[in-house]
């Protein structure tokens, strides 16, 4: 369906593509990957026709649509947004031409040659007004709007009255309302939630047409696509299968080259030494002429160096009290607006958690708040022994020294180690040669968080508040970041939207929904499976109160009545049931703990083995442990005992009536 032909291109003197090609078929759904800076996006602006190559071209049939995602912030007129959806759709215009076509076909009732022309028009624009869904359209948008996070009445808010996050989801909207042929999204999870994202996921995975996706979203890649392309070194290669099989097949492909390499190298080493031994011995004249023909006929095997192991570690922390964060009834509000309100949480030495919540839930403010830059309306947050607090947001870029360069902002921390060392981080984190002699002031806005996430990660802390801290990362800095932050024996909140991520750090998520907290003593898996089954419950509850409101009383009903009530008991039973399979081993560890937390107590009161100094330590630190466990498990336990108590009080409703 699209062919890229020999396309080459530079960027200033920088060569991105070198005669690259590409087929791309109909109905694939391609994740295009590559570190920043290798033309992806380029790459899709090529495709549209928004940059011109230096050479090569690129072929697609006439009367394609494509649908094109930036992760740019496009010109949005302002309208309402119901019309401007309409109008990017092709409708709007379609539709005025039909409703002038009508009046004309009124005017013209006794011409009736003017007449029979009018209403083959109507016919016509009549055919293209369904084609284009017209007549469903107003249901698809609200469809389109409601997965995509939108309130009911925002279809009538004029689209100015919309921040920067949501006009990105606006142009999603637009694009997937479109009917388009083929997808190009760059970045299309970027100001989406988690609930967005996987309504997206899911259309996406209905689509019929050919998707090409830019993304950082292992998550997303993994679901979504079915192939891949990695551009690298000016050229793409293909993997016939997703994010994660790509991986194992590169590192297979990688594996393979080493090997031939290494022949190859011990095969030139063996004809160097033969031509070094004979080369002046006229009888080996011939044979030596023969290795030195094959030398310059060998094709040597490239290997891949480009992604040498960087690792990040942090400075050795200062050891903070257990208790590290006290949310106590906390309430915050801006103006009339009530963000949430009556929040109460604790945080213990080593946790990593997530805070979650569909946009605009207040994940950011509550970091905020715990980071003391801003403060509470109402309620109380408070700190334990001797915490070190390091918070990072979007904003952090603001703090840098823009008369630094940005070696000179690196080395003004507490980090000591050597200049080596200080060079592989600022690789890691995308800046390599004589860029990290830029200065701070000149960098584009991704950049300048990413120098001031490194600036934050070599500061001696012990507690990390993080709010969407990957935004600017590639998949490979990433992989880096989160193994250095689960090897840090601090304590971490952070607020993202990457699943993958979060799902490989956090063993803790506390959700913010509709101005109240719910936590979730487990990975972001867990939460996901958690969330899953407290929706569904949620709906079942409605169908409950549905069917009540809509039961008629009626003799001839009676029958139907019972039968429903026992099919709802059932599904009760089932709920309490599934509820049960969680609670019973969570008992189990809260028994054990609590049998292993009165043997530590009942040593403590031993005198002979309190003279043990350091059995005591180690000891005092596996109470220490176990209390914090028995805190978070604990609150586990409450909440299924209150699911458990809802289902019972419906089973005894469904009893009794």
């Amino acid at each position: 369906m699209i062919q890229l032909v020999n396309i080459t291109h530079f960027y200033g003197e920088q060569g991105l593509y070198n005669s690259l090609n590409w087929s791309i078929t109909h109905g694939s759904k391609t994740g295009l990957i590559g570190s920043n800076g290798t033309g992806k996006t380029t790459l899709f602006k090529i495709i549209m026709g928004l940059v011109e190559p230096r050479e090569g071209n690129v072929y697609f049939p006439k009367g394609i649509r494509i649908g094109y995602l930036s992760q740019d912030l496009v010109e949005i007129e302002d309208t309402v947004l119901l019309h401007y959806l309409k109008k990017q759709a092709g409708i709007a215009l379609v539709e005025k031409e039909l409703r002038a076509t009508e009046e004309d076909i009124a005017r013209a009732a006794k011409n009736e040659e003017e007449y029979h022309s009018l209403l083959k028009r109507h016919d016509h624009l009549s055919h293209r007004y369904e084609q284009l869904g017209g007549y469903e359209f107003a249901a698809m948008a609200q469809k389109v709007m409601k997965g995509l996070g939108f309130s009911d009445g925002d279809g009538q808010r004029y689209t100015s009255t919309f921040s920067g996050g949501w006009k990105m989801r606006i142009s999603l909207a637009a694009m997937l309302l479109s009917s388009p042929d083929i997808l190009l999204l760059d970045e299309p999870t970027n100001h989406l939630d988690t609930e967005s994202m996987e309504w997206l996921e899911d259309w996406l995975l209905n689509f019929n047409g050919t998707l090409i996706a830019i993304s950082h979203d292992r998550h997303f890649l993994d679901k979504i696509c079915t192939s891949t392309a990695e551009l690298s070194q000016g050229a793409i290669s293909l993997y016939k299968g997703n994010f994660s099989w790509f991986l194992e097949e590169k590192a297979r492909r990688n594996e393979e080259r080493e090997r031939i390499a290494r022949k190859q190298r011990t095969e030139m080493d063996k004809n160097l030494a033969f031509i070094e031994r004979f080369r002046y011995k006229a009888t080996k004249a011939t044979q030596v002429q023969s290795r030195i023909k094959k030398l310059e006929r060998m094709s040597l095997v490239d290997t891949d160096s480009s992604e040498k192991a960087v690792a990040i570690h942090f400075p050795q922390c200062p050891r903070s009290g257990q208790e590290v964060i006290s949310v106590k009834d906390v309430k915050k509000t801006y103006g009339d607006n009530l963000i949430f309100k009556d929040i109460s949480f604790s945080v213990h030495r080593g946790e990593k958690i997530a805070l979650v919540g569909v946009n605009g839930a207040g994940k950011s403010t509550l970091s905020r708040l715990i980071s003391q830059s801003e403060v509470p309306t109402e309620g109380n947050i408070s700190y334990g022994y001797n915490v070190k607090m390091g918070f990072f947001s979007q904003e952090s870029a603001q703090n840098l020294n823009y008369n630094r360069t940005i070696w000179e902002e690196i080395s003004n921390t507490g980090y000591l180690g050597t200049d080596t060392e200080k060079r592989g981080l600022l690789g890691a984190f995308l800046f390599s040669g004589d860029d990290i002699y830029k200065l701070i002031s000149v960098l584009s806005g991704g950049e300048k968080s990413r120098v001031a996430l490194l600036k934050l990660l070599l500061e001696e802390t012990n507690l990390l508040i993080l709010d969407e801290p990957t935004n600017h990362l590639d998949m490979r800095t990433r992989d880096i970041f989160q193994q250095a932050l689960t090897e840090y024996h601090g304590t971490i909140i952070i607020v993202s939207h990457d699943r993958y991520f979060l799902d490989k750090l956090v063993s803790r998520v506390i959700e913010i929904r509709e101005g109240k907290i719910l936590e979730y003593p487990g990975n972001y898996s867990y939460f996901i499976q958690k969330r899953a089954e407290r929706l569904e419950t949620e709906k079942l509850s409605l169908t409950e109160e549905s069917s009540r409101e809509n039961a008629t009383p009626s003799k001839n009903d009676e029958k139907e009545r019972r039968r429903q009530e026992a099919e709802v008991r059932n599904l009760l039973y089932r709920e309490k049931q599934k509820i049960m399979k969680d609670l019973t081993p969570l008992e189990t560890i809260i028994e054990e703990l609590e049998e292993e937390k009165l043997q530590i107590e009942t040593s403590l009161c031993d005198p002979s083995f309190l003279e043990n100094t350091l059995e005591v330590q180690k000891i005092m630190m596996r109470h220490n442990e176990i209390m914090g466990l028995l805190v978070t498990y604990m609150k586990e336990w409450e909440m299924l005992m209150e699911q458990i108590e809802t289902v019972e009080e419906k089973v005894k409703q469904k009893s009794s009536s």
